[in-house]
């Protein structure tokens, strides 16, 4: 039978360009809690138990589940809920609609930002996000309730994503802002290293996934990795390179007088950032990445200050 596909977060960026991209070529419907004027996409709240009868409708047999808080709303409970709880139902709809094949765009961020996290990261590695990082934590959340129904449902065939940060020549997320302060914030003694994945290898590597319905857990990273050092250079701009215990006592201030949302422990973000190996990418999925971090870092700012974002 044909592949018949639907996304969810599709008006986002990469929704947007993954439901471009799979058209040509197949059946593709989105839903997105966000209205749309494109005649194929259908606002929709992941939340929503009337997503079972939108796949049943429209026959899907994969799903890509991008839907996800990127950005804390300030609001805890209402983020956990989209996050962990509407992945939980995108589950139940799928097994009950019969959907074929999911896959979910989780994120390097759920193994965590410990001290001893290993040199570069392996999918075999424990998912121990942070509880302080919301983001974190909901995807370490959400990964061991998909692990659950890949034992309880089998024939829901599951394909785990895990990017490193994503740079192409539209981005702007949290990480591109730390990239247009003047400096760059970095704590004394860390290297805190980068990986990136190009936005078109993530499309790529979806597709692919999708066409032959392949199923595991896969780091998603250009090969290399940059240390916070090597990207002021890149950017042309100077670092500022911090004692942790004094990063900790302003972000302590800062945060109890309501001058920050952050919290002490929340340097861990910089210092102890996780660093995906891409070895089973290539081995096992069968993908080789066509930019190294480098290189996707190169063309994102390239266009980045084309367009005077930098």
């Amino acid at each position: 039978m044909p592949k018949r596909i639907l996304i969810t977060g599709a008006g986002g960026y990469i929704g947007r360009q993954l439901s471009e991209r799979l058209r040509e070529d197949y059946s593709v419907i989105g839903v997105d809690i966000r209205p749309t004027d494109d005649a194929n996409h259908i606002q929709c709240d992941i939340r929503d138990p009337k997503l079972a009868d939108i796949l049943s409708e429209h026959q899907v047999s994969h799903v890509v589940h991008l839907a996800s808080v990127l950005e804390a709303s300030g609001d805890e409970q209402r983020d956990y809920d989209i996050d962990v709880n509407g992945t939980r139902n995108v589950v139940q709809c799928c097994l009950k609609a019969g959907v074929q094949h999911l896959t979910v765009t989780s994120s390097g961020a759920a193994y965590g930002y410990h001290p001893d996290n290993p040199s570069w990261i392996d999918e075999s590695d424990p998912l121990r996000g942070n509880d302080e990082f919301a983001y974190a934590r909901h995807k370490r959340l959400v990964e061991e309730y998909l692990a659950e129904q890949r034992r309880a449902h089998p024939e829901l065939k599951q394909l785990i994503l895990r990017p490193g940060t994503v740079l192409g020549r539209q981005t702007r997320n949290q990480i591109t802002q730390l990239f247009e302060k003047k400096r760059l914030l970095a704590i004394r003694g860390s290297d805190s290293p980068f990986v990136f994945i190009w936005d078109e290898d993530l499309l790529r590597i979806v597709e692919k996934g999708i066409i032959e319905s392949q199923v595991g857990m896969f780091n998603l990273a250009g090969d290399g990795a940059l240390r916070i050092d090597e990207v002021a250079k890149c950017l042309n701009k100077p670092l500022l390179r911090l004692p942790a215990a004094l990063l900790k006592t302003a972000l302590a201030v800062g945060h109890r007088l309501g001058l920050s949302r952050y919290r002490p422990e929340q340097i861990n973000f910089l210092r102890y950032r996780p660093v995906l190996s891409n070895r089973r990418l290539k081995e096992e999925f069968g993908y080789q990445p066509q930019l190294s971090s480098a290189q996707v870092l190169e063309l994102f700012i390239d266009h980045a200050r084309a367009r005077g974002q930098l």
